[in-house]
């Protein structure tokens, strides 16, 4: 299958599914290829054939994103470069969560998560302590009969109960021997790992820029991989904003409407600052020139213009 074909049949899949999803970012380099929302739960989606070509630069750009937009990133893949994903497994790639698109379909649509992920070492499920301590004291077993009957230790088994996961062959032989479900649920949605304080970009971005929006009271985080470069923040309730900044070019042009249909779905606002607008708008991505921006000194009259400009598109 093509990747373009995967692309759109995940797409599809995502709408089915009830998700409001972003125009594909067809523009280079990117961290991922759609947003999606449904009700308060965001996606930040990278669609790829062989999840190998996942870097690590990439992982640390998603799950950034994913902190300042308050999304979930998500690879949906078919293989690596040894053999195809497995159907009902979570993988983790660079700290990102990794589906093949039979288990995403699983869970966005018929509402059933995986119960296995994959780690260092193979397969494992997450397993409930309370039930296996229950389970074993029923049948009136101490923790040396349970480990004899399964082949491990008293001592794991006392892991087990305390919470420690368990591989997936040591788990269908206690789910067997006791005759109980003792699986939870893979936590996709909270599956990415946090930054650490080292993944800070350093990558170059507009400086001038940057230091407009850090003056009226944004706190800037700049992206590497976006068709966007930067999210900012303020302290209130306020939308957030994606901003972009280059020559009006086609390509300008393509971005700002990537980032209007991200706004939509990530419910942010966009403006592109631009040496010379002849409009005021692309979709709903404000554009505004780089000496209007930088005479401007307070947040709330910068959303303003922001709001004017993207009402008249």
């Amino acid at each position: 299958m093509s990747r373009s074909a995967l692309v759109g049949n995940v797409t599809a899949m995502l709408e089915d599914a009830g998700f409001l999803v972003s125009e594909r970012c067809a523009v280079r380099p990117k961290s991922f290829d759609v947003a999606a929302r449904r009700d308060d739960t965001v996606l930040l989606v990278k669609i790829l054939g062989n999840i190998d070509a996942f870097d690590s630069r990439t992982g640390i750009e998603m799950r950034r994103l994913g902190t300042h937009l308050d999304a979930t990133p998500m690879v949906v893949g078919l293989r690596t470069r040894d053999e195809e994903l497995k159907p009902g497994v979570m993988y983790l790639r660079h700290g990102v969560p990794v589906l093949s698109p039979d288990t995403a379909l699983d869970l966005f649509i018929e509402d059933v998560p995986p119960m296995i992920y994959a780690a260092p070492g193979g397969l494992y499920v997450n397993i409930d302590g309370e039930v296996l301590a229950d389970e074993r004291a029923e049948r009136e077993w101490s923790l040396g009969r349970l480990a004899s009957e399964i082949g491990v230790s008293r001592r794991t088994v006392s892991k087990y109960e305390d919470g420690m996961n368990a591989s997936v062959e040591v788990a269908a032989r206690m789910e067997d021997l006791l005759d109980a479900p003792l699986a939870n649920p893979v936590d996709v949605l909270g599956g990415a790992e946090d930054l650490a304080d080292e993944d800070a970009s350093d990558d170059e971005t507009d400086d001038a820029l940057v230091a407009v929006l850090t003056r009226v009271g944004f706190n800037v985080h700049p992206t590497t991989r976006a068709p966007f470069k930067t999210v900012s923040e303020d302290d209130g309730d306020e939308e957030n904003v994606l901003t972009g900044h280059s020559t009006f070019t086609q390509t300008a042009e393509k971005r700002a409407r990537i980032m209007s249909s991200l706004g939509t779905v990530t419910r942010t606002r966009s403006v592109y600052v631009v040496d010379d607008a002849s409009r005021d708008a692309v979709a709903e991505t404000a554009l505004i020139e780089r000496e209007e921006i930088a005479a401007i000194d307070d947040p709330d009259a910068l959303r303003e213009l922001i709001r004017e400009r993207a009402a008249s598109s």
